[in-house]
């Protein structure tokens, strides 16, 4: 039996099955590992609270396992860590932010009542971006996490915390979520990998949003069978949510890898926006070319393609999740629930000055620029503008996809960077998300999958991208490299 630390989500399940661990002996070992991390000159600091009182459904776990119930609960016993925009009743849920300092969650999201109701333990909160606004966790009133690979790199963002507590061993599976790369960035710099699903796949009931049209629960989890165990749960149709889609992804838990003659048959583009885009790192660009050579070895076809609209995607994407996010954050007034900074001096100097106090520099950042592009002066030329361009992008991505099976390209055009390198200089960080911000514009789904280190020994990601609702072909192909250790 492997170190119960180390162990993926579906060997705790066979240790669990066969008797041979119980849930509380899960609990309480990734607690004692986050402890004894938290003593450590630079802690991981992932978590920003393991909950104290995540033992009590792991003894209930037990006790039903005992009694030899529990068969219908698929992920009964098993623990998963939360990013704190996600609403868990009576828990905190700050976003990281000063101006939900206190906030406590009245219900569930959905995606956490469906993964406990399969018998799966929330035992932490993980860190982020305050709002989800960050490419590196650097924004959290909490302060930043650590890249475990090496802790003075960031571990990415916004959904940095969910990856550095998967990647450093503390869980073995986690939720993020994504607005324009959030999941797959940190998953990528952390070496594990990072499913952004298909918009709607996944319920956004109880997710406080940044952008409402972009916005996807995603998964992170140390090898692919983990992400389709979590996906066959948590994904499919809410009447609570109006965007989401109904579909059955339980086929996602029993993935098998693609067979020889199988490969033969599928069709991959590369995008050679981004395999030839100028600051694409050497060490990522050698890592590129061995997935291509090896899938032509396999007989599968492999065909540069020129999408030129997705030169577009970073402008467009800003335009549109600022825009959005101006609105949503809107509802952060001092007055219905958070932080409240009253001067006494009516509504208009209560709002200004809980804002003022509550958010942080990043944060005012985009609600200025959203504003600002929503102004009347400038919604048409910017705000619809951008909104033509993503159909049309949607449209284009979508019919390469039609003809080819995989779109297949880097996660980031360079390895995880220094905490602090960009914290100073926006556009430098916006920039991280190069890659990523097309399929989140596309509605469609994606996974960023180790693929292996730059010679520093930084870990890279390749993403893997298809059309609509096709997660179970994604998720094969990537359990097909995984098991050749590409």
């Amino acid at each position: 039996m492997k170190d119960l630390c180390t162990a993926s989500l579906a060997e705790l399940k066979t240790y669990l099955e066969e008797g041979v661990a119980s849930s509380v002996d899960i609990v309480r070992a990734l607690k004692a590992a986050y402890q004894a991390d938290e003593k450590q000159t630079t802690p991981l600091h992932g978590f920003i609270e393991f909950f104290d009182d995540a033992e009590a459904p792991a003894e209930k776990a037990d006790a039903l396992r005992k009694e030899g119930k529990g068969a219908d609960k698929p992920l009964l016993g098993l623990p998963f860590a939360v990013k704190d925009n996600i609403s868990i009743r009576g828990k905190l849920c700050t976003c990281c932010s000063k101006i939900l300092d206190g906030y406590r969650a009245p219900y569930n999201a959905t995606v956490i009542t469906r993964l406990t109701e399969a018998g799966a333990i929330p035992i932490g909160r993980a860190n982020m971006d305050e709002f989800a606004m960050g490419s590196s966790t650097e924004y959290s009133v909490y302060g930043p996490s650590h890249n475990p690979v090496d802790r003075a790199l960031t571990p990415g963002g916004s959904s940095g915390g969910s990856a550095a507590v998967v990647a450093g061993f503390q869980v073995p599976f986690a939720l993020g979520t994504e607005t324009g790369g959030s999941v797959r960035l940190p998953a990528s710099y952390c070496g594990i990998y990072g499913l952004k699903p298909t918009y709607g796949a996944i319920s956004r009931y109880g997710v406080v949003a940044f952008g409402s049209s972009l916005d996807q629960v995603g998964l992170f989890a140390r090898c692919v069978d983990d992400v389709g165990l979590g996906l066959s749960v948590a994904g499919g149709a809410d009447p609570h949510d109006e965007t989401s889609v109904q579909y059955d992804f339980s086929s996602c838990a029993h993935l098998q890898p693609y067979a020889d003659n199988e490969l033969k048959k599928l069709r991959i583009a590369l995008p050679v926006e981004f395999t030839q885009a100028k600051g694409l790192d050497t060490d990522v660009a050698v890592l590129f070319e061995k997935f291509r050579s090896w899938f032509a070895s396999k007989g599968i076809q492999v065909d540069p393609v020129s999408i030129p609209v997705l030169e577009s995607a970073i402008a467009m994407y800003y335009v549109i999740a600022l825009s959005e996010a101006a609105s949503n954050l809107a509802r952060f007034d001092g007055i219905r629930y958070g932080l409240r900074v009253d001067p006494g001096k009516g509504y208009d100097e209560l709002y200004c000055a809980t804002r003022s106090a509550g958010f942080g520099r990043e944060v005012k950042r985009r609600i200025i620029t959203g504003n600002y592009v929503l102004s009347h002066h400038l919604s048409g030329d910017c705000y619809e503008n951008a909104l033509r361009v993503r159909a049309r992008m949607e449209k284009e991505v979508g019919a390469v996809l039609q003809h080819y099976d995989f779109i297949f390209c880097p996660t980031a055009p360079t390895p995880a960077f220094k905490l602090g390198e960009r914290v100073n200089d926006p556009l430098a960080m916006y920039l991280s998300d190069l890659f990523t911000t097309f399929v989140n514009l596309s509605h469609i789904p994606a996974l960023s999958i180790p693929a292996g280190k730059a010679q520093d020994g930084r870990p890279i990601g390749m993403q893997i991208v298809g059309a609509k609702l096709s997660e179970g072909k994604i998720l094969r192909l990537a359990k097909t490299l995984e098991a050749e250790r590409v």
